[in-house]
């Protein structure tokens, strides 16, 4: 019986270098999308706002979209949405869209789109809840008034 020469188990490339690192990369900020930055953002100005609130913001639910679709409604004004606010209707709940890259294309800084986008959902909630703005964020100022 001729025996066979038994091969090493661990992965080598032709040059017997073998595996130069891990083959799936811990989740690390650089490694998530700008989807998944966007999404988070948005979770986190919920967060606060629910955190301040003491009835809380209801069964109110949110949803990131990539553009608006393109057909506006009649009450819309001519320039692109930032969000919309579909309110509760036939058993169900209230809900808030953001639409991600025109939210983004608005901002001139990276860094200003955490802002951008709390005061979004500060507004779109004051009026899914029929309150002012600040009673929700007491940080919120209104742009037209700057």
């Amino acid at each position: 019986m001729s025996r066979r020469p038994t091969r090493s188990l661990s992965r080598r490339d032709r040059r017997g270098r073998g595996v130069r690192g891990p083959l799936v990369w811990p989740p690390v900020p650089s490694m998530t999308s700008r989807s998944e930055m966007f999404d988070d953002l948005v979770l986190d100005a919920v967060e606060r706002i629910e955190r301040r609130v003491a009835s809380g913001i209801g069964d109110i639910e949110f949803a990131v979209e990539l553009v608006p679709p393109s057909d506006p409604t009649p009450f819309e004004p001519e320039q692109v949405p930032l969000s919309r606010l579909f309110p509760s209707e036939r058993g169900l709940p209230a809900r808030i869209v953001l639409f991600r890259r025109p939210i983004e294309t608005r901002v001139d800084d990276p860094r200003d789109l955490a802002v951008m986008v709390n005061d979004i959902v500060v507004e779109q909630l004051a009026a899914a809840l029929g309150v002012e703005p600040t009673t929700l964020d007491p940080g919120y100022r209104d742009q037209d008034e700057s």
